[in-house]
């Protein structure tokens, strides 16, 4: 909106408006929080499953460096 044009609004309702905004970004952040924290959840979860079947079935590559590193020592 340009400078030179004002906007005629009465400050009860201004200041309604601003606190109706206010509420619904916290909201709005309040969500966004509770996602993240479950992502972050099901991301260690998934880190964990990850880790635990290539412990169970490693690769022929992993097996190779073990055996290797079992006849240097």
């Amino acid at each position: 909106m340009p400078a030179d044009v004002t906007e005629v609004q009465d400050a009860d309702q201004l200041l309604a408006s601003f606190k109706e905004r206010y509420a619904r970004l916290a909201q709005e952040t309040k969500e966004m929080q509770d996602k993240i924290r479950q992502n972050e959840q099901t991301g260690l979860k998934l880190m964990g499953a990850i880790e635990t079947l290539e412990y169970l079935n490693p690769t022929e590559d992993e097996e190779e460096e073990s055996v290797t590193e079992t006849t240097e020592e």
